[in-house]
């Protein structure tokens, strides 16, 4: 049974038309980065790393065209897949969408595309293409609160406070709930939350 081809899906569009590649592509990459700081304590030897954030995660792939068979410009099927990085006039932002191919279900957006053409007819008509494409995935803030543990680890942590951070935000990040910073405060020593120093050593306690 052949492989079924796969679909891009504006779910933006108010009757999503599925567009199916013209070639399923041979290969695909999925990358998931991290965010660290290096946090300089005076006295020693290094900095330490400190996790700020995960990053979306990343689809990419080769998309070919060809209608050499029919003699019409390439250009009338990759339009399709370029158009979706134009800018929606109600959302003012490219549309959201969905990348279907077997098992594979990745919302996301298209965050770049390459085209190069490599052949042509007689008049110079483009006939064959190669989309390089990238989609970052797209998540739903309701779906990325949801993934964080409504309590902490049940041990206590210890955490260095890195500037530009704010009690409210480790206590989201651990609980999931920014209202729980003071326990943190209390359990650090901390009287003043908006004088933290970087550097600084908080410890995390376990929700009773």
């Amino acid at each position: 049974m052949p492989l079924m081809k796969a679909l891009i899906i504006n779910t933006d569009a108010v009757v999503p038309i599925p567009i199916p590649v013209m070639f399923n592509p041979p290969e695909y990459q999925l990358q998931k980065t991290n965010q660290f700081a290096d946090v300089h304590v005076p006295g020693l030897g290094s900095s330490l790393l400190q996790f700020v954030q995960g990053n979306a995660q990343t689809l990419s792939m080769d998309l070919f065209f060809d209608s050499t068979d029919t003699g019409v410009d390439v250009r009338v099927f990759t339009e399709l897949v370029i158009g979706l990085t134009a800018v929606n006039s109600e959302t003012h932002a490219p549309p959201r969408l969905l990348f279907l191919w077997g098992s594979l279900i990745f919302p996301c957006i298209l965050e770049s595309v390459t085209q190069r053409f490599d052949y042509f007819n007689a008049l110079g008509m483009p006939l064959r293409a190669k989309l390089s494409v990238t989609l970052k995935g797209y998540d739903l803030l309701e779906s990325l609160l949801a993934s964080i543990p409504l309590l902490s680890a049940d041990r206590t942590k210890r955490h260095v406070f890195v500037e530009g951070e704010t009690l409210q935000g480790i206590a989201a990040q651990e609980y999931g709930d920014p209202r729980q910073w003071r326990p943190i405060a209390e359990a650090s020593g901390v009287d003043n939350p908006l004088t933290i120093r970087s550097g600084r050593g908080l410890t995390i306690p376990v929700l009773k």
